[in-house]
């Protein structure tokens, strides 16, 4: 994997290329697929790297991009803006995610 991308939308276009094709969305327990319509919690991920992404023009811009595989191999991207998340998360996934308040 490349350690670096230039924008988020390249980052996302080149991990979908190499399989990376499930969308994640973070909830309260882990996170969930709404297309697969199944959930899994903080111990049945993997984040193998992650990506952070500053607006050029606006300090708002700000966004992380999780590459995640799961227990039962579903690999894809969770993007997070970092900073500004206002809902309750579990203590596991703030430690899965290295999230930093």
């Amino acid at each position: 994997m490349r350690n670096t991308y230039d924008s988020l939308s390249k980052a996302i276009e080149d991990l979908k290329k190499k399989g990376y094709d499930t969308d994640f969305n973070l909830v309260d327990e882990g996170i969930e697929s709404k297309h697969l319509k199944k959930n899994w919690t903080a111990e049945q991920i993997e984040v193998e790297e992650a990506f952070r992404f500053e607006g050029m023009s606006n300090p708002d811009d700000n966004s992380v991009l999780y590459v995640i595989n799961t227990h039962d191999n579903k690999k894809g991207l969770l993007v997070d803006a970092y900073g500004a998340y206002s809902g309750q998360i579990s203590k596991e996934m703030i430690q899965k995610l290295k999230i930093e308040h």
